[in-house]
């Protein structure tokens, strides 16, 4: 089987993966004007400083949508298919984008409430994943 496609650590993400590790959900907080972001970006839309913190994330939100894939984008995910990829509105304001695991995307309904959690795949690289509330676990 392929190897997954890694994603590209740099020095404005590596807050971000080194939680992620962890089991920890990390997004950012403009040290200016305070609005939280996710993903991470060097720059705040709403203030335009520079200046940023990292702040835990508490992991609960509610789906905002979803999608599921059936067919396969690269061949590291053969064997996967057919599983859900959901957006989520997470209770500190921002919108993160993961897996769904620990249910059939057919009982997927909006506002249905979910907690993120990392699974850590083959090579170590964390990946954002999305359970039903009540049921959040990490690999690590």
């Amino acid at each position: 089987m392929a190897a997954k496609p890694e994603p590209h650590e740099t020095e404005l993400s590596r807050p971000y993966w080194d939680a992620a590790r962890k089991g920890v959900l990390l997004i950012q907080k403009c040290a200016n004007c305070g609005k939280l972001r996710h993903y991470p970006q060097l720059v705040c839309d709403r203030c335009h400083s520079l200046g940023v913190e990292w702040v835990e994330a508490s992991g609960k939100g509610e789906v905002h949508s979803w999608t599921v894939a059936h067919h396969v984008f690269h061949p590291g995910f053969a064997g996967e298919v057919p599983y859900a990829l959901v957006t989520v509105d997470l209770a500190e304001g921002v919108r993160a984008l993961g897996r769904l695991e620990g249910m059939e995307a057919g009982a997927l309904r909006l506002g249905f409430p979910v907690e993120a959690g990392f699974h850590v795949e083959e090579n170590g690289t964390p990946v954002l994943r999305f359970r039903p509330a009540g049921t959040r676990r990490n690999d690590r």
